[in-house]
């Protein structure tokens, strides 16, 4: 296990009658708040007048920024902070998803620097310590954006998607009703989900020696409430119990709690990124296409035993004495919730995606080095696993 240091300062309201503490929040940080969201879904289940009403009622000034992206572009960003130094705005409101909640980020970010551009903070890898207060209230359970100090900003001009991290980027409070998403649909509520699942095996569970025994056991619970819950979600929008446990899921997945020491280079999301940064697909189908493709390729007998485990604990198959064997079955459970229990399409051929830009790709997803984990991965390396996913 490597040292660690622990500190989320986030604040959180999980539940239902939740909302009434929101204008209070919002007060601590001033009097003119600008809300970020992306289209009408927010109009559509009331949350938009609710927040309308409550800001009216205590004397905050409501600015908007609306027309987020799946995959927010620095451009919009940029157009929020703009609004912010104009209207001298106190503290930044976002409305959504993890995509708003990364937009709201990156408005508070660039709302505070001379030029007011993101892409300035984004491009030079900037560790963000000042930025604009931002207040999220979660309607997705995917990103865990509503409670980490990270934001995934993409510039479409280049092609890039590139994440913006900072400890000033972690929201300082976070509202989250699981009601607010029954009315997602259900091809977002299976790409969210895989995305939350894909957060905890990417980014702590396969890490070598640097294992934490309690902490790994609470990555695998988060990856069996995925496993339990998404189904139940899929098949019935409004099962509370469903909806929540996979809104605190995706919490949990990525606000550093499982974190302990454990993370290493996260290699199906530097993957996926580009693929998002090409071809703008929603980032959880991604991941799911990705992720069976990545197991079987780092598969040999070195990370046999782990991805075995990850069958037994996870999805509940029995123990097997052959470790490769369990591996190969680990992989096949993976695989098929994927494309059998979240019915997502399996390839990035059913997603119009060909091998022309597979070498760039690869070469930014290593970052001019390698993707490190369990197997470090070369640009050569992930060319021949966005091969095996068409």
């Amino acid at each position: 296990m490597n040292d660690f240091v622990f500190h989320n300062p986030d604040k959180v309201y999980f539940g239902k009658d939740i909302m009434k503490n929101l204008p209070e929040e919002l007060l601590q940080f001033g009097k003119k708040v600008l809300m970020v969201y992306g289209g009408g879904s927010i109009k559509k289940n009331g949350l938009y007048d609710l927040v309308k009403k409550l800001c009216s009622e205590h004397g905050i000034a409501l600015f908007e920024l609306s027309g987020v992206e799946p995959n927010p572009r620095h451009t919009t960003a940029n157009k929020g902070a703009e609004i912010c130094k104009k209207e001298k705005i106190d503290v930044v409101l976002a409305v959504g998803g993890g995509s708003t909640i990364d937009c709201a980020k990156g408005v508070a970010a660039a709302a505070v620097i001379a030029s007011g551009n993101v892409w300035d903070l984004v491009s030079t890898g900037t560790w963000v310590t000042n930025a604009l207060p931002v207040v999220a209230i979660l309607t997705n359970a995917a990103t865990g954006s509503e409670m980490d100090g990270w934001a995934v900003i993409s510039n479409m001009e280049t092609n890039e998607k590139i994440g913006l991290g900072g400890s000033a980027l972690i929201p300082r409070v976070a509202f989250e009703n699981p009601e607010y998403s029954y009315t997602l649909p259900v091809y977002q509520t299976a790409c969210g989900a895989f995305d939350i699942f894909n957060h905890v095996l990417d980014n702590y569970y396969l890490a070598g020696d640097a294992i934490f025994d309690m902490v790994l056991e609470m990555q695998e619970a988060v990856m069996r409430a995925v496993v339990k819950w998404t189904p139940i979600a899929m098949a019935e929008p409004e099962n509370y119990e469903a909806r929540a446990n996979l809104m605190w899921a995706s919490s949990m997945a990525l606000n550093t709690i499982l974190d302990a020491g454990t993370v290493h280079g996260c290699a199906c999301h530097a993957m996926e990124h580009e693929l998002s940064a090409y071809y703008d697909i929603t980032h959880g189908h991604g991941l799911a296409i990705l992720a069976p493709r990545w197991l079987e390729y780092i598969l040999d007998e070195t990370t046999a035993p782990a991805i075995a485990r990850l069958g037994v604990k996870v999805f509940g198959l029995d123990e097997n004495p052959d470790a490769m064997d369990g591996a190969k079955h680990a992989i096949a459970a993976v695989s098929d919730f994927c494309f059998r229990t979240l019915g997502l399409q399996s390839t990035l051929t059913d997603l119009g995606i060909d091998s022309t830009h597979f070498r760039a790709m690869a070469e930014h997803a290593c970052g001019g080095g390698e993707i490190t984990g369990l197997k470090h991965l070369a640009p050569a390396d992930v060319q021949e696993i966005y091969k095996m996913c068409l």
